[in-house]
């Protein structure tokens, strides 16, 4: 079966090279041409790897990155014409397996996605963590069937409050600012974000019967944003 790609990159000329050297090498390719774009395209369908550009339109190669991240172990290599090694650190901070900076040869390219696409499927063969998550005081979160139960009583939660309790949960101990779980979750980036974020974390918490003084899951982290601090049992 061929494997799937996700090409993000708003220079049309690289993108029709890298995507022609892809297909003649057997491999599915989806191009995005801005990080709004390839994000949308990402949560849509199931990639074996992600090549993502740094300089994107509507939102940047690093934003992506580390939004895929978040949702997904998959292989990604950031393409840049960017070579400081700051920003090296930076992309392979936030999750990136590689970085490879423009110009650059196709060979090199087509190694590198070779070598990337056999890890990830020795990967694929562990078998997969338990879907189901037990806190202290009563907390158990069902990943597979995206339900939350306290004390043993299912809790309804929105799509929202799901997605950012879900964000928070699989990161613990990390802090999350407003706009960070704004863009995330709602995919958008705004000056109403913050004030939205408060209103649902405020909501989710009423429902986890957790308290802001005294948390015993969602902390807040103040003039920062919020981390999960959850203690599994």
């Amino acid at each position: 079966m061929e494997e799937n790609i996700l090409l993000v990159e708003d220079d049309l000329e690289i993108a029709r090279i890298i995507r022609d050297m892809l297909m003649r090498n057997h491999y599915q390719v989806t191009w995005a041409t801005t990080g709004l774009e390839g994000w949308e395209d990402f949560k849509i369908a199931n990639y074996d790897l992600v090549i993502i550009d740094v300089m994107l339109p509507e939102m940047d190669g690093f934003s992506l990155c580390k939004n895929i991240r978040l949702k997904s172990d998959v292989p990604m290599i950031i393409i840049s014409a960017r070579k400081a090694d700051g920003d090296k650190v930076k992309g392979l901070g936030l999750g990136a397996d590689d970085y490879i900076a423009k110009p650059f040869s196709m060979l090199e390219l087509k190694a590198r996605v070779e070598s990337h696409l056999r890890r990830w499927r020795r990967f694929q063969g562990v078998p997969k963590e338990t879907k189901q998550t037990s806190y202290e005081h009563g907390l158990m979160v069902d990943w597979g069937e995206c339900f939350v139960s306290l004390q043993g009583n299912r809790i309804m939660l929105t799509d929202k409050e799901w997605e950012l309790l879900t964000v928070l949960a699989k990161h613990p101990e990390q802090t999350f600012s407003k706009e960070e779980l704004y863009q995330h979750v709602w995919q958008q980036v705004g000056l109403d974000g913050v004030h939205t974020v408060t209103v649902h974390i405020k909501s989710l918490r009423e429902k986890l019967q957790d308290s802001v003084k005294t948390p015993r899951y969602i902390q807040t982290v103040w003039g920062k944003g919020y981390r999960f601090i959850g203690d599994m049992q």
